[in-house]
C-alpha cells in the first residue's frame, strides 16, 4: 500500500480525524442506541469525599507537614549560613546582580550577628536564634536553593504552588490531593496567618488552582470563631439543634447526590457537598482542637504562650503569637490533618521579615518571635514521639543581598541563593547541604531549583512528583511542572 506524500499524519491522527467525522458520527448513534450515554450518567458512583485517605505512592516517612513560612524571605547571611570572607571583606565594594539583569557596584555588609557551632554536628547557627541552635543536630540545613523571581508576591506564589503565576494547586492542595487526610473532622489543609496581615499574594498561596475546592487551604483564626460564618446563624438551624441540622444537610446531600449522577466530574458540586459535610463536623471539631486550655501550664511556658508583650519594638510581638499557632499545629497534626502552613509576619517591610530598612532592626523583631516557638514545636513533637513522623519545614520566599541596601544596613531580595532547612520527617539530622558562594549571594555547589524541594517534600510523604498529577486543560499538571526535577536523596534519612 502506497502512502500519499500529501498525507503526513500517523494512523492515530486518522482514527481521530474519523472519530470526529461521519464516521465518528455513525458510531455516537449506535452507541446512543445501545443506551452507552445513559448506562454510565447514571452509573456515577456515589458520592464520596475527595479527602478519604488514599495510599501513598510508596511508604513514605512522614504523614503530615508543619510548613513554617517567614513571609518576607529571612537573611541567610545573618542565620544559618555563616560567610567569614564577608566578614573580613566588610564594606568593600563589589559588581553584583540586584535584581534580574542589573548590574550595580555595591557595598558588601558584613553580618552583625555572632555565629558559632553547635551540637555534635557543629552545624553554624547565629545568636538570633539561641533556643533553635539547640536543635541543630535534628536539623538538615539547605544552603543552595534557588528561585526565579525578585519580587514577594510571585515567588510566594512560586514558593507554594511551583508556578511564579496565580491559578495552581498550593502544595498543601497537592498533598490532600495525593493521600487525602486521616481526620474526616478536621480540614486536610489548614492555614494559620501573622496577626499583622496575610501575604502580599495573598489566598493564592493556599488555593486550590484548577483542582476542587475541597482541596484548598482552610484559614484558622487565632481569636473568635476559628473559621467564619461556622455556626447557624440563627433561627430554625439553631432551634432544631445538631439532630435537625444532621437531617438538613443529609438531605440536602441527597439531593445534591441525585443531581450529580447525571453530571459525573461536576466537581463544584462535590466540593459543595464535602464543605457542607465537614462544615457540620467542624462546629464541635474546630473549636477543640483550638482550645489550648487543657494544655498543661509546663508546656505552654514552653511555647511561650504566656509571655507578655515585649518592650524591644514597637513592631514586636514576642513569641506568644506565633508560639500558640506552633501547639495548635501540633494539636492539628496529632489529630491526623495532613498540612499546616503557619506566617511568620504580615503587612510590610519591617512588620515581616523583609529587611530593606535594616536587617538587624529585622531580626530584632522577628527572632524571639519564632526561636522559643520553634523549640518548642521541636521539643514537643519529639517528646511525643511524633518528629519521626512530621516533617517540619522552615524558609520564606527568598533569601536577602550580601550588600547593603540605604543608610541603616538593609539588605534586598535575593531568590539566586538562599537557605531551608528540615526537621524530622525522614531527613538526617546534623546535616548542610549545598553552599552559597564566598558572600552568599548565589547558590553554587549542590544547586537546587525549589521544585527539588518540593519533590523531596512530596517524597518523604510518600509520593513520586512524577506520578502525581492532574488532568486539566488538556494537559498533565504536576507540582513540579514540566522542567526536570530531582528529589534530593542525600538528605534522605
Amino acid at each position: 500500500m502506497t502512502r500519499d506524500p500529501c498525507c503526513t499524519g500517523t494512523r492515530r491522527e486518522f482514527l481521530w480525524e474519523a472519530g470526529a467525522g461521519f464516521a465518528g458520527l455513525a458510531l455516537t448513534a449506535l452507541l446512543e442506541q445501545d443506551g452507552f450515554f445513559g448506562r454510565h450518567a447514571s452509573a456515577a458512583e456515589p458520592y464520596r469525599s475527595p479527602l478519604m485517605p488514599r495510599p501513598p505512592h510508596f511508604a513514605g516517612r512522614a504523614r503530615s507537614v508543619i510548613f513554617l513560612f517567614m513571609y518576607g524571605g529571612p537573611s541567610q547571611m545573618d542565620t544559618f549560613d555563616y560567610k567569614p570572607e564577608l566578614q573580613r571583606r566588610d564594606g568593600q565594594s563589589v559588581s553584583i546582580e540586584m535584581r534580574r539583569r542589573s548590574i550595580q557596584r555595591q557595598t558588601l555588609l558584613a553580618s552583625k550577628r555572632r555565629f558559632a557551632r553547635h551540637g555534635q554536628s557543629g552545624q553554624w547557627c547565629s545568636d538570633a536564634f539561641p533556643l533553635t541552635a539547640g536543635h541543630m543536630d535534628e536539623l538538615c540545613v539547605l544552603k543552595s536553593l534557588y528561585a526565579d523571581t525578585f519580587a514577594h508576591g510571585s515567588a510566594m506564589i512560586q514558593m507554594n504552588t511551583g508556578r511564579i503565576i496565580q491559578g495552581s494547586p498550593s502544595i498543601g492542595s497537592w498533598l490532600n490531593y495525593g493521600l487525602g487526610t486521616e481526620n474526616q473532622n478536621l480540614p486536610g489543609y489548614v492555614v494559620m496567618l501573622d496577626p499583622r496581615g496575610g501575604p502580599i499574594s495573598g489566598a493564592a498561596n493556599w488555593s486550590s488552582g484548577f483542582m476542587p475546592a475541597a482541596f484548598q487551604g482552610t484559614h484558622l483564626r487565632n481569636q473568635g470563631q476559628p473559621i467564619l460564618d461556622l455556626a447557624p446563624a440563627g433561627g430554625r438551624g439553631q432551634e432544631s439543634g445538631v439532630r435537625g441540622q444532621r437531617e438538613q444537610i443529609d438531605t440536602i446531600n441527597a439531593l445534591n447526590a441525585e443531581h450529580l449522577r447525571d453530571r459525573p466530574g461536576y466537581s463544584e458540586l462535590q466540593a459543595r457537598m464535602a464543605s457542607y459535610e465537614l462544615a457540620y463536623q467542624l462546629q464541635t471539631t474546630a473549636p477543640e482542637v483550638m482550645d489550648i486550655s487543657g494544655e498543661t501550664r509546663q508546656t505552654m511556658d514552653l511555647y511561650g504562650i504566656n509571655e507578655p508583650k515585649p518592650n524591644t519594638h514597637r513592631l514586636a510581638y514576642g513569641p506568644s503569637h506565633f508560639g500558640r499557632q506552633c501547639l495548635i499545629a501540633r494539636r492539628l497534626v496529632e489529630r491526623g490533618v495532613r498540612f499546616v502552613q503557619i506566617y511568620s509576619g504580615g503587612g510590610h517591610q519591617q512588620e515581616n521579615w523583609d529587611a530593606h530598612n535594616g536587617v538587624e532592626e529585622n531580626l530584632l523583631i522577628h527572632g524571639p518571635e519564632i526561636d522559643r516557638p520553634i523549640h518548642a514545636l521541636l521539643t514537643d513533637l519529639r517528646q511525643r514521639g511524633l518528629l519521626d513522623e512530621t516533617l517540619v519545614v522552615w524558609g520564606g520566599e527568598f533569601g536577602r543581598q550580601p550588600v547593603s541596601q540605604g543608610d541603616r544596613g538593609g539588605r534586598d531580595h535575593n531568590p539566586k541563593g538562599f537557605t531551608y532547612w528540615l526537621a524530622g520527617g525522614g531527613v538526617k539530622g546534623g546535616i548542610s547541604h549545598g553552599e552559597t558562594d564566598e558572600f552568599g549571594h548565589e547558590a553554587v555547589v549542590n544547586r537546587h531549583h525549589i521544585r527539588d524541594l518540593h519533590a523531596t517534600i512530596l517524597h518523604l510523604m510518600g509520593l513520586d512528583h512524577q506520578r502525581l498529577t492532574y488532568f486539566y486543560g488538556g494537559l498533565q499538571h504536576k507540582l513540579t511542572g514540566v522542567q526536570e526535577a530531582h528529589v534530593i536523596r542525600e538528605i534522605l534519612a
